[in-house]
């Protein structure tokens, strides 16, 4: 079975594969990217037969994060339309975390932004020694709001104050030393290990997996949807914010971004030191 954006490969093992398949965006996400990896996981997830689910990206990279094209839409976009953008990879990002077999991130290249958070929702990632990682929102005057929760659980808050804030490049190596992965492995040899990976889960009872895996996710519901409710209400908020509007347009025409500290900075700083009170 195959869309323009995601492909999906089915094994008589109980394998299945879900591939990014635009190339030419480094596997950026679009809109219809998100819509068909839901419908994919909905459909995957009701499926007895799947023991394993590998999630994987065509090409030089894993998923480069937002599409540019779209980024160029948002720069015009109010704020209801950033927000069901928003909720639609939200929902997307708590189905795969949510996934009830195990999920195993193929990762080459770069994976940034949404990419990143993606990665973050599999069990299990085996990534290439020379793959790289960024949460380049704030150079953008925007927020990896949607992908923060899962940074954080993968990484601990600590490291994930570091990255969220600075934006940061990870390589590799790093990223194994912070647990963003669990193995590293020459580009050619990650389908080796996979597939190593791949054959340990089937070799184990499919129940307990299934039991364990409800166990281990096992979140405080009502704390993460609230997360993701005010998740999706911020980064719609920044989108349309002249900070956020600066941020996007700089990079979409490739100088730097000149941000200051407005009236409007002053609110959010403000509204900052409120909720901590």
């Amino acid at each position: 079975m195959s869309s323009a954006e995601v492909r999906l490969d089915m094994e008589a093992t109980g394998v299945a594969r879900l591939t990014l398949v635009r190339q030419a965006q480094h596997n950026a996400l679009n809109r219809q990217m998100v819509k068909q990896l839901s419908e994919h996981l909905k459909m995957l997830a009701a499926d007895e037969t799947v023991r394993v689910l590998v999630l994987q990206g065509e090409g030089r990279h894993f998923c480069s994060g937002a599409d540019l094209v779209e980024m160029r839409e948002q720069l015009h976009a109010e704020r209801h339309e950033n927000l069901a953008v928003a909720e639609s990879l939200a929902a997307l990002l708590a189905q795969l975390n949510a996934f009830p077999v195990p999920t195993i991130a193929r990762v080459q290249g770069a994976a940034y932004g949404g990419g990143l958070g993606l990665l973050c929702c599999c069990d299990m990632v085996v990534a290439s020694d020379h793959s790289r990682f960024c949460m380049s929102e704030v150079k953008l005057g925007i927020s990896p709001a949607m992908i923060s929760r899962y940074v954080i659980e993968a990484i601990g808050l600590r490291q994930a104050r570091r990255y969220c804030l600075s934006a940061e490049v990870i390589d590799a190596q790093q990223a194994l030393q912070l647990q963003l992965v669990h193995q590293l492995a020459a580009e050619e040899e990650l389908e080796q290990v996979v597939a190593g990976y791949c054959q340990q889960i089937l070799a184990c009872g499919p129940q307990a997996i299934a039991a364990t895996k409800q166990l281990l996710g096992r979140y405080p519901v009502t704390e993460a949807r609230n997360y993701a409710q005010q998740s999706c209400q911020l980064i719609a908020t920044l989108r349309v914010s002249a900070e956020g509007q600066e941020g996007l347009s700089a990079f979409l025409e490739g100088r730097s971004a000149q941000f200051d500290r407005s009236s409007e900075y002053r609110k959010s700083r403000q509204a900052a030191g409120e909720r901590r009170e």
